[in-house]
């Protein structure tokens, strides 16, 4: 289990250092080449106006915020997908509920054999942790030189090393999808103050108020705070949803591991 855990750790380190480089790149790449495009822009020329109702020109008037913002949201969007397929197969096969029942029902018949099979047919999560205290409970049984209590402590000392070795993979990533939360829209609104400055600069230079440009200009700045909103929001709702799936896995691993212990407690002399 180990050796399947440091695998899935470098795995983990090596996605995060390749995805952050990429969305970055491919961001950059979408703002210079599809929303950049000569014919999004009146005269095909990139630095007159956005033609009327194209919203790839509007966008890529935004500014250099944009594609900081967009390589935001491709970050959010990419943990998210691969923080819910981690956390699926965490989830094993079957319901964790059943599984709970399942294992509190052969541990009341003293059935460990079966108990171990459940937890090779679960393949999750709460089946490692599981498999890993009922192998220290079989071996407890017969072990020599320690009383009930040394047995007990023992026991839980297993559950509560086996849980810190599966928590952090389910953990891993999550902290960049709750800082982009934060930092999503922050970047947006900086996107927008530097917008609105260059629009009523643009303005006060040319002396006479125009109220097409002031339009133009207030719009492409609030493309901003339109791209950090939704990366935040994107960011807020994936960030809520995982750990919630991680309370119940804990849960889960928390009542089997009781259930154990107290199985070992009143059948042992």
């Amino acid at each position: 289990m180990e050796k399947q855990l440091s695998s899935s750790s470098k795995f983990n380190s090596y996605f995060a250092a390749i995805v952050i480089p990429a969305t970055i790149i491919i961001s950059i790449a979408l703002y210079m080449f599809v929303l950049g495009a000569a014919g999004n822009f009146e005269g095909n020329d990139p630095n007159n106006h956005p033609k009327p109702g194209n919203f790839l020109g509007i966008v890529y008037k935004g500014g250099v915020i944009v594609p900081v913002l967009m390589s935001f949201f491709l970050m959010v969007l990419t943990f998210s997908i691969e923080r819910f397929l981690t956390i699926r197969m965490a989830y094993g096969s079957g319901g964790l509920d059943n599984f709970v029942l399942r294992i509190k029902k052969f541990l009341s018949n003293n059935d460990l054999e079966s108990a171990f099979k459940e937890c090779n047919r679960q393949k999750g999560a709460v089946g490692n942790v599981v498999y890993s205290v009922l192998s220290k409970y079989e071996h407890l049984i017969t072990e020599p030189g320690l009383n009930k209590d040394q047995k007990i402590v023992a026991l839980q000392k297993e559950l509560e090393e086996a849980t810190s070795l599966e928590l952090p993979m389910l953990e891993k990533n999550l902290t960049i999808i709750a800082t982009l939360a934060s930092v999503a829209t922050l970047v947006g609104l900086l996107g927008t103050v530097i917008g609105m400055i260059k629009a009523f600069s643009a303005i006060a230079t040319a002396g006479a108020p125009d109220a097409v440009a002031l339009a133009n200009g207030i719009s492409e700045a609030l493309i901003n705070t339109a791209l950090g909103i939704s990366s935040s929001a994107l960011a807020i709702i994936a960030y809520n949803y995982f750990t919630s799936q991680i309370d119940t896995l804990t849960y889960s691993i928390d009542e089997s591991g009781f259930s154990i212990t107290q199985n070992f407690a009143t059948t042992q002399s």
